[in-house]
Order: structure tokens, then sequence, then C-alpha cells
């Protein structure tokens, strides 16, 4: 097992392994701050799509009301996506999860294969080849959100752009994104193990071995 920063393996100790031990034996996934960033990002992401929901459909607007507070929680709160991604830069461990999450491995390729055939077992380093497309669908997504959004927000920050373009993108791109969210919810939800890990920091080597073998072999 290797120690160097931008390998899979990194940071996989075992915990609790003792022989007297009666909780499971478990290994170190995520730091803090990586858990810290997820859970900021996720807590933005949930009040820019259901602003927006509340923005766009009628009933739904009706029994919430307050429309111009709606509008600038939404506003705000797409502005301030990207900046716990930023101020987790600052982090080395976070940057590490990064270069992780932007490798492609050939085992990522067969892991896409199996997958698109429900195989179950598939192999996977720290992060597989879901997650990873996950990971660049949302940071492609969002600073085209952003832009759009200013567009809307700011008429005449650039006039060679219609607004209506500028409405047209951010609307259906919002839709294409509440779509990926709501499947990342659904997958994390039909996995309590991983969810822990994100919580705590600590997965169980057995989920590990089996969910993510290239990382803890």
């Amino acid at each position: 097992m290797t120690s160097t920063a931008g390998s899979d393996t990194a940071g996989a100790g075992p915990v609790g392994s003792d022989a007297g031990d009666t909780e499971p034996e478990r290994v170190r996934r995520f730091g803090r701050v990586p858990r810290l960033v997820h859970r900021t990002t996720g807590w933005l992401m949930a009040l820019c799509l259901g602003t927006a929901a509340c923005l766009y459909f009628g009933p739904l607007a009706e029994v919430v009301g307050r429309r111009l507070l709606v509008v600038a929680v939404h506003e705000f709160s797409g502005l301030l996506l990207p900046v716990p991604l930023l101020l987790g830069l600052l982090s080395k461990e976070f940057r590490a999860e990064l270069k992780r999450l932007n490798r492609f491995a050939k085992y990522d390729g067969e892991w896409l294969r199996l997958a698109v055939k429900r195989v179950k077992h598939r192999p996977a380093g720290k992060f597989n080849a879901g997650q990873k497309l996950y990971a660049a669908w949302i940071t492609g997504a969002v600073p085209v959100m952003l832009f759009t959004g200013l567009l809307m927000w700011f008429g005449g920050l650039l006039t060679w752009i219609p607004r209506s373009s500028a409405i047209f993108v951010h609307d259906w791109l919002a839709l294409a994104i509440a779509a990926v969210v709501v499947g990342h919810i659904r997958m994390a939800y039909r996995d309590p193990l991983a969810r822990e890990g994100m919580r705590t920091g600590y997965v169980r080597l057995s989920w590990a071995r089996k969910e993510h073998p290239r990382w803890i072999d």
C-alpha cells in the first residue's frame, strides 16, 4: 500500500483491528475538509434547486409565497455554490482527492461496461467511474449556471448575448442538474455504509474491499 498523495490507496489505514474488538474493522476514507466541502456544497445545491422549484412551478410558488425572498436566496446561494470548493483548494488533502477524481484509469472503463450489464462487483479505486463522471458533470455545469444566472441578473452585462438565450440555457441545464443530483441522492440512499463514510470519515473494511477493491487492495 503506497502513501503518495495521488494514489488511490493513500490514507487507507485500518482502524479497530484488534483481535478482541467487537466492532467491524474500519478504514479512514475522508478527512474533515473533503467532508465539509461536500456537505456545504450539498446544502447550497439544495437551496438552489429548492428555490428554483418554487420560482418555476406555480402551485409550489403559491404555497411558499414571498417571491422576492425566494429570488434572493436563489441568487445568493448560486453565487456561493463554488465557494466551498475554492476554499477547499487550500487543503492539501482536498487537492489530493480532486486528483483522484480527475484521473481515469483503465479499470474505470471496465467499471462502466459492467455497470451497463448491471454486474454488482466492479473494479474501482477510491472513487468509481460513476462518481468521477458525476464530479466532472457538476464541475462543468455549475460555472455555466453561474454565468447564465449573472446574465439574467444583470441584463446589460454582455449585450451581444440575448437574455432569452441565457434563460433557455439556465432553465434546461437546471433540469438536467436536478435529474443528476436526484440520481446521486438515490445511489447514496441505497448505500448507507457509503453515507457513513461521508458522515464520519470512516468505512467498514469489508465494504471497502467489496466496493473499492483497487483502493484498499
